[in-house]
């Protein structure tokens, strides 16, 4: 392939929406940094030492958000979205902490999140050669076997000689898998949130939307040995913030992308994946909002549980929207045929990888028989809430220990278990009415899915209502006790079966069809597929090298870009908002209703401090909470959104419209000087002018 044919290629998988490889677009791992392409578009060095000092002052929050210290003593700044658990579980309804807010003004003040826990990567090693070596002329069953039970050994191995925890990671779909080495910190505390009505100002309106106004920002601290945690890696706060065109870098964990995988792949999300995640989360939306009415402390559980609800449902939307592009999605086959003609027309490469996206259909094909009955019973959909959840957990977890690691389910190999066991152990706070709720409506839906006649239904149900049967489960359950759930893992096999815990007896009833779906999805989708993705992967690497990004895989990366705003039905974004439009937009009722501390402190608060601000960043969720950092490495802003266009990112990046939403650090300061009086927390940061 000559060189101007493989440049066309790259910038067809790559960037599908520019004719240059200059485009802000990528999700980078920090081992694979493209330092020379910043330097060339920015005139900015990125060497590894900036890259070394931003990894480890960058946190991950192992629920699905990200962080960064911000001092040399645990402190760490996130999205307040991003502790909604812990505020919830911290609250009651008598003092609802998401309407008053919080602030811990002396350090004994401080309070310990239920189940919370942050990792910070040390250290990734390549372990590439040694997966793919364990596979190779295996059969796609045989070959899925070698490569989890190898994966889980190498990470027991890890764990055994040091003080990280592992995990493996798998890049452009089995193209490179890494160990990644991480601190873990388990004693995580609350320092400062402001109220629901601020960090959520807008509320669904003016998610993915922007101009925005939103102080979406939050203070955890983590602790060791009962004291604050030693962090002598964390950001420095630049109290100016960026400025319209400097370029700026966002590191952190997003969540997942799927950019690299087959148009095959992407109609199957389309046609039945996406549909079904919208259908069931609007109606469950709806049955939230019915059962909020019912009293106070159903409205408290719901507050925040409802905005998540609804992100993911406009996330879902537009993610369908963007599939059923055609524009978007000619580009992508035209892509994918490109790749598919350059493996054709080499022997070598035809040979090797030829059939694999024949057998990415094959997989699909397979999956379309069970697909229901496996989101539904082994997946979870029928059998919502915590109280089912622990249950299931219990169950099959404690039969699985019994196995050597490399044997087990993935989910509970012996790195997995501390997390495992936190989630078990922590006495977070369980509404059994909440419970109740879930577990009848997801009954209903399990019962409408896979119908009445169904075995797994009837087995269920019985001649029960599936109201009543949740309430007779629920109000007869003590799975919502982290003391009870602790002795029954502790006790093992013999203590779970001993135990009449209808919730258990429940998991009882469905576990053999459950791991019976498990078992086909495994061996009939995950083996060819998985097969077939590193397949795919090796022909990308020959044909193009390694100029493509991976996929995210919820572990840190960095991208860079600029602040800046886009072109929008022909008018021009502007890359900033001002806090005094906050007072303008504010109506006095939800979602865009002002807290007290806000309305008092209006005559203290500089009305052109910038707030929000919008970039050319590439990001995706699970970068909730990720610093926005300028060249010198210091804090400039907060990520929490995206806008509108941002969504499609999860299959391709478009610079033109694409943009990153950010709290500015100016924003930030004015706040906790000028409205919260939050010296304690003003004095412990770094703050450069």
């Amino acid at each position: 392939m000559n060189h101007c044919k493989k440049l066309l290629l790259s910038s067809l998988l790559a960037f599908p929406f520019t004719t240059t490889s200059q485009a802000d677009e990528g999700m980078w791992t920090l081992h694979d940094f493209p330092s020379a392409r910043v330097k060339e578009k920015y005139a900015v060095d990125i060497d590894s030492s900036w890259l070394d000092s931003v990894q480890r002052s960058t946190v991950r929050l192992d629920g699905g958000c990200t962080g960064s210290f911000s001092s040399a003593n645990g402190l760490v700044l996130t999205n307040n979205h991003c502790v909604w658990g812990c505020i919830r579980n911290l609250s009651t309804d008598e003092n609802n902490l998401s309407d008053k807010g919080f602030f811990a003004a002396a350090a004994e003040d401080e309070l310990q999140c239920p189940g919370y826990r942050i990792s910070v990567l040390h250290d990734a090693r390549d372990i590439t050669d040694e997966v793919h070596a364990v596979t190779a002329g295996k059969p796609e069953k045989e070959a899925n076997e070698a490569r989890k039970a190898l994966l889980s050994r190498l990470e027991a191995e890890c764990e055994s000689s040091g003080q990280l925890s592992c995990e493996s990671v798998d890049l452009y779909h089995g193209g490179q898998y890494f160990l990644y080495k991480y601190y873990r910190y388990e004693d995580v505390r609350l320092v400062f949130a402001p109220e629901l009505a601020i960090a959520g100002f807008g509320g669904d309106p003016d998610n993915f939307n922007f101009p925005r106004w939103n102080l979406d920002m939050s203070f955890l601290r983590v602790y060791e040995n009962g004291k604050p945690a030693e962090t002598p890696n964390f950001l420095r706060w630049h109290a100016a913030g960026a400025g319209a065109g400097e370029p700026v870098f966002v590191s952190g964990h997003p969540g997942s992308t799927d950019r690299l995988i087959t148009v095959s792949e992407l109609v199957q999300l389309r046609n039945q994946y996406l549909p079904l995640q919208l259908i069931l989360y609007s109606e469950f939306r709806g049955r939230m909002l019915e059962w909020a009415q019912s009293g106070e402390e159903a409205a408290r559980q719901v507050q925040q549980r409802r905005l998540g609800i609804e992100n993911a449902v406009k996330v879902w939307k537009n993610q369908l929207s963007s599939l059923l592009n055609q524009e978007q999605m000619a580009r992508k086959a035209a892509a994918e045929e490109e790749l598919k003609a350059a493996v054709a027309a080499s022997p070598e490469l035809a040979a090797k990888y030829g059939n694999a996206w024949q057998d990415v259909d094959r997989a699909i094909d397979a999956y379309e028989d069970f697909f229901l009955p496996y989101r539904f019973i082994e997946y979870g959909q029928g059998f919502r809430g915590e109280l089912i959840f622990f249950a299931r957990t219990l169950l099959r977890g404690t039969r699985e220990v019994t196995k050597p690691n490399e044997e087990r389910l993935r989910t509970y190999r012996d790195t997995a278990l501390p997390g495992i066991e936190q989630r078990l152990f922590s006495d977070t706070s369980v509404s059994n009415a909440y419970n109740e709720m879930q577990l009848a409506w997801s009954f209903q839906k399990l019962q409408e899915w896979l119908g009445p006649d169904n075995e797994v239904v009837k087995l269920v149900l019985g001649n029960e209502d599936p109201r009543a049967l949740a309430t007779r489960l629920v109000n007869g359950s003590r799975m919502g006790d982290a003391a009870y759930r602790k002795e029954l893992w502790q006790g093992g096999v013999a203590a779970v079966e001993a135990s009449n815990d209808p919730m258990l007896e429940l998991a009882r009833k469905i576990e053999p069809y459950a791991m019976a779906l498990r078992r086909r999805y495994d061996e009939t989708v995950e083996a060819p597929l998985k097969q077939a993705s590193e397949q795919i992967a090796k022909a990308r690497f020959a044909v193009l090298g390694k100029n493509v990004y991976p996929d995210a895989t919820f572990t840190l990366r960095v991208t860079y870009g600029a602040v800046d705003g886009w072109l929008e039905k022909g008018e021009q974004v502007a890359p900033f908002t001002q806090m005094g439009r906050t007072f303008e937009r504010a109506t006095g009722n939800d979602p865009f209703r002002l807290p007290e501390s806000w309305l008092e402190a209006r005559d203290r608060i500089d009305p052109a401090t910038r707030y929000n601000f919008a970039a050319t960043t590439d990001i995706i969720g699970g970068n909730s909470g990720s610093p926005v950092i300028n060249a010198n490495a210091e804090l400039v802003g907060l990520a929490f959104d995206g806008n509108i266009h941002s969504i499609a990112g999860d299959f391709w990046f478009d610079e033109r419209v694409n943009r990153t939403v950010s709290v500015h650090v100016a924003a930030m300061l004015e706040a906790l000087k000028n409205i919260y009086g939050t010296q304690r927390l003003l004095d412990e940061l770094v703050i450069t002018q």
